[in-house]
C-alpha cells in the first residue's frame, strides 16, 4: 500500500503514471488523500495534449515502481473515466461517479481532499477529524537553491520555471492531380484539288503531192473506186487512287516549371510579463 511519504518522494521527482502492463498513461499530477485518515486514495494523471487534462485513478492495489506508480486499471479505462475539476476537493457525486467508472463496489467511500501543505501533517487538522491530509500534491514547486519557491495558480507544477512556447510555420509542397489530358484521332474530309495533264488523239488530213516516190502506190489501185479508211482514236482518262500513309506521329510529354507562391498564415506565440516585481529593485 502506498504511504505518505512515498507520494512525497514522487512529486518531487516527477513520476509517471503506469497500468498493470507497463503502459504510459501519464505524468503524476495530484494526490487526494482520505478525509480522516489522511491516507492517499486517488492520483491524477496528466494526458492529452501537453498535460492539459488529468484524470482520476484509484490508488486502491497501486504500487511504486522507481518513479512511477503502477495502477492496476488500464489506460483505457483511465481516460475513459468521468471528467472532474482538480479543484483540491472531491464532492461525494463526483468520487461516487468515479467508483461506478472503475466498479469498486458501493462501500468504502472516502471522500478527499487534495493535499496542500507539506509541513501539516494529519496532527494538525481540526477536532473534528477532517480537513487536508500532509502530502503534496504538486501545486507547489520544487525550492531551487536559493529556497525560492514558485506557485502555479493555473495548472500543475513543473519547476521553478515557466516555459514559453510559439508556433513555426513548416511550409511544405505536395504533389496533387491537376487535371487529365488526352490524345485522341478522328477522320475529316477535305477537297483536294490538283491539276494533271492528259493527251487525246485528234484527226488530221494531210494532203501530200503526186510524185516519182510515191507514184507507184498512187497508181496501184484501180482508176475509179470507192473505198473507206479508219483512224482509231486514243485519249487518256484521269484515273483517281487513295491509299493511307502515315504521317507523323505524336504522344504527350509532361514538363516541370518553377513558379513562386507567396505563403501568408498567422503563427501564435506566447509572451511573458511579469507583474508586481518592483522596477527599482531590478
Amino acid at each position: 500500500m502506498l504511504a505518505k511519504e512515498h507520494i512525497d518522494k514522487l512529486l518531487n521527482r516527477n513520476g509517471n503514471v503506469r497500468s498493470a502492463d507497463g503502459d504510459k498513461i501519464g505524468s503524476i499530477g495530484q494526490v487526494y488523500a482520505d478525509d480522516d485518515s489522511g491516507e492517499p486514495t486517488w492520483v491524477t494523471v496528466k494526458t492529452g495534449l501537453f498535460g492539459m487534462s488529468e484524470s482520476f485513478v484509484p490508488l486502491r492495489g497501486a504500487r511504486i515502481e522507481g518513479d512511477d506508480i503502477v495502477v492496476q486499471y488500464t489506460k483505457d479505462q483511465v481516460k475513459d473515466a468521468p471528467r472532474v475539476d482538480t479543484d483540491g476537493h472531491l464532492e461525494p457525486s463526483e468520487e461516487d461517479r468515479l467508483y461506478e467508472h472503475y466498479q469498486l463496489g458501493d462501500g468504502g467511500r472516502t471522500y478527499t481532499d487534495a493535499t496542500t501543505d507539506r509541513d501539516t501533517d494529519t496532527a494538525g487538522r481540526g477536532a473534528g477529524g477532517t480537513g487536508t491530509a500532509g502530502l503534496s500534491t504538486g501545486r507547489f514547486g520544487v525550492a531551487d537553491a536559493s529556497d525560492t519557491v514558485g506557485r502555479d495558480t493555473s495548472g500543475p507544477t513543473t519547476d521553478d520555471a515557466m516555459t514559453r512556447s510559439e508556433e513555426r510555420l513548416n511550409v511544405g509542397t505536395e504533389k496533387q492531380a491537376t487535371g487529365r489530358a488526352r490524345l485522341r484521332k478522328y477522320v475529316t474530309t477535305e477537297n483536294v484539288t490538283q491539276t494533271v495533264p492528259v493527251q487525246r488523239e485528234e484527226i488530221r488530213i494531210e494532203r501530200e503531192p503526186i510524185t516519182d516516190g510515191n507514184a507507184g502506190a498512187a497508181m496501184s489501185g484501180p482508176d475509179l473506186s470507192e473505198e473507206e479508211h479508219e483512224v482509231i482514236l486514243h485519249e487518256e482518262r484521269v484515273v483517281v487512287n487513295k491509299e493511307t500513309v502515315p504521317v507523323e506521329r505524336v504522344r504527350l510529354g509532361t514538363e516541370t516549371v518553377s513558379e513562386d507562391v507567396t505563403v501568408d498564415e498567422e503563427v501564435r506565440k506566447e509572451r511573458i510579463e511579469t507583474d508586481g516585481i518592483d522596477d527599482a529593485r531590478r
